[in-house]
């Protein structure tokens, strides 16, 4: 089975936990657009999305499907996203499509976030993918070389600017046994917007896509 398929399946799997008449936070990446297609099919069942990026905008909207700002929502109760690494412990790592921060702040603003990714990229350890981090562009090389001391290889994702003006390291070389100690030490580092960790605010279930159908995996098991 292509992996395409794997990410659709996962992403049928997410449709099922839609309610209707709610607002759902919608994600960013390949798998999600599976997601948006399918959901495009039932967009009567939603009152509308906050996206967290243009590109999920622009596809939400040439479906058909209200796209609403956070600001005037308030809460939400679902979140759907994917991710370019996740652990059985539901830590992520994400920001492989420069959508980081807006992502993190509708996960944060979500009662629940569903997690939709195929097998690949699920591990038991987080690193072996770069870990994005979001920083304003003056402090690029400051933030830079304190991750070199954290023992990190960040590299410039030169050409990209995200949605909200800034610039993007990409740091290899970490393994990373404690996603949420890590989180916790980059978040303080002036200059960093947002770390693409998603561990103190970890998916609450995963759904991963396999040659044999859907794994579902939740915090604790």
């Amino acid at each position: 089975m292509s992996q395409d398929l794997k990410k659709q399946q996962a992403a049928e799997a997410a449709l099922e936990h839609v309610r209707e008449g709610t607002v759902i936070g919608v994600g960013t990446g390949s798998t999600v657009n599976f997601f948006i297609e399918g959901l495009a099919a039932m967009r009567g069942r939603v009152a509308g999305a906050v996206s967290s990026s243009d590109a999920s905008t622009q596809r939400l909207k040439a479906h058909g499907i209200p796209v609403l700002d956070l600001n005037s929502t308030g809460d939400l109760e679902l979140y759907v996203d994917g991710a370019d690494e996740a652990t059985r412990s539901l830590h992520l790592i994400k920001g492989g499509g420069a959508a980081l921060t807006r992502e993190k702040i509708v996960a944060a603003a979500s009662r629940r976030f569903i997690c939709i990714v195929d097998d690949l990229k699920l591990v038991d350890r987080l690193g072996r993918f770069p870990l994005p981090i979001e920083v304003i562009p003056m402090a690029r090389s400051f933030v830079a070389r304190q991750v070199v001391r954290l023992g990190g290889q960040p590299a410039w994702r030169e050409g990209v600017v995200t949605d909200n003006g800034n610039h993007i390291l990409d740091v290899r070389g970490l393994d990373i046994p404690d996603p949420v100690g890590l989180e916790s030490e980059l978040n303080q580092i002036p200059g960093i917007v947002t770390v693409g960790l998603f561990a103190i605010r970890p998916a609450d279930l995963l759904l991963v896509g396999t040659g044999s159908g859907v794994v579902t995996l939740s915090r604790g098991t």
